[in-house]
């Protein structure tokens, strides 16, 4: 065998346990979601948010379970009402998470490179929406 060959095939060995080890990242996140959701829905307890219960203010995040637990009723009316910035913006920060996770499959770098830049803006978005729902 070839050196070039044997590169080849520890480049692709390398590829294929990054690949396994991002889709088992993404089986537990939703089994462990899903068993959130379950629990939720049977027993009509949630993990309160840390921020609101403190400081009564409600964070970029508050809401999100009632609007997930909504959008698979399919009651977009009302996840848009529970949070409206994550029912927008959320497909996108799960697009740039995803295209970072396939990118390090690709090529084993972790950089979120020009993603990064999306991301700032939408933190800043975020806090700027957590601004404006605490105002009205």
């Amino acid at each position: 065998m070839s050196p070039s060959t044997n590169e080849g095939m520890r480049a692709d060995a390398q590829k294929k346990a990054r690949h396994q080890k991002i889709l088992k990242l993404y089986f537990w996140i939703l089994v462990i979601g899903g068993a959130y959701a379950i629990f939720v829905i049977a027993t009509k307890i949630a993990i309160p948010c840390p921020i609101y219960t403190v400081m009564h203010l409600q964070c970029p995040g508050c809401g999100v379970t009632r609007m997930i637990l909504a959008l698979l009723r399919l009651d977009f009316a009302a996840a848009w009402a529970y949070n409206p910035y994550l029912l927008i913006n959320g497909p996108i920060i799960l697009g740039c998470l995803i295209a970072s996770d396939v990118k390090y499959i690709r090529t084993g770098d972790r950089s979120m490179g020009k993603l990064s830049i999306v991301l700032w803006a939408e933190l800043a978005l975020a806090i700027g929406f957590a601004i404006f729902r605490n105002l009205i």
